[in-house]
């Protein structure tokens, strides 16, 4: 299929309540397709990266999405990845979409500690996105630990004052450090005592924020400590 023809399907494919869903949630420019629905065009897109990175440049959620299922993370450059970072059209997007295939690339740690520190809030919040979802996936033996270790105190240091999606996705590694790595489980058990409860302004909608603590009690409870995924494309 051609873009356009993605395109056109994408749009009959789109309903007018998903659609309503995601601008609740802050998306911009879509037609409200479901993910399910979008899974289903992956087989037309994911052998051909550039209709992946075509689909990305439209700036339409539903396609920017659909590229980041299809698209190969290995055969990305750090500048394609870049790019999509800055051109990410709303947090779902930046945390999801851009994280998840930088996450993959071979510059997931590279990308990941350039951008936690941007002064954009969506650069920032991928960037936390992007090292959760590195843990997630890569071995323990590979992870620098003093790294990570040295991330969540800065997550213990700064994230009240950080910036309202940030505040989300630390509190979403300080998760991820606690689930997906062994050796620091216990450290990010403590951080995540010592910071409580983030608050993070979910605009109108019933997303909630998960309690660190308590969500780590829970995967210790079911012997998940140290699970690793096969993929954090989704």
């Amino acid at each position: 299929m051609t873009l356009t023809e993605i395109m056109q399907e994408l749009k009959a494919l789109g309903t007018e309540q998903t659609k309503k869903t995601f601008i609740r949630h802050g998306a911009t420019d879509l037609f409200g397709v479901k993910i399910g629905d979008l899974k289903k065009l992956v087989k037309y897109v994911k052998k051909d990266q550039q209709l992946a990175l075509d689909l990305y440049a439209t700036g339409n959620s539903d396609a920017m999405y659909l590229a980041g299922l299809a698209v190969d993370p290995k055969q990305m450059t750090k500048e394609q990845l870049q790019s999509w970072a800055c051109t990410a059209t709303w947090y779902a997007t930046a945390e999801s979409v851009v994280a998840n295939v930088a996450a993959e690339s071979k510059f997931a740690v590279e990308l990941a500690r350039e951008w936690i520190t941007s002064d954009c809030e969506n650069i920032a919040t991928a960037g936390w996105s992007t090292y959760t979802n590195y843990l997630s996936i890569t071995p323990d033996d590979q992870i620098d630990f003093p790294e990570v270790a040295e991330l969540l105190t800065l997550v213990s240091d700064t994230i009240h004052r950080e910036r309202n999606r940030v505040r989300y996705t630390m509190n979403g590694f300080v998760i991820g450090v606690g689930t997906f790595t062994i050796p620091l489980h216990g450290d990010a058990r403590a951080i995540a005592e010592t910071i409580g409860a983030v608050k993070v302004d979910v605009g109108d909608t019933s997303c909630k924020v998960p309690f660190a603590p308590s969500y780590l009690d829970k995967v210790e409870t079911m012997g998940r400590i140290g699970y690793k995924k096969k993929t954090c494309i989704c």
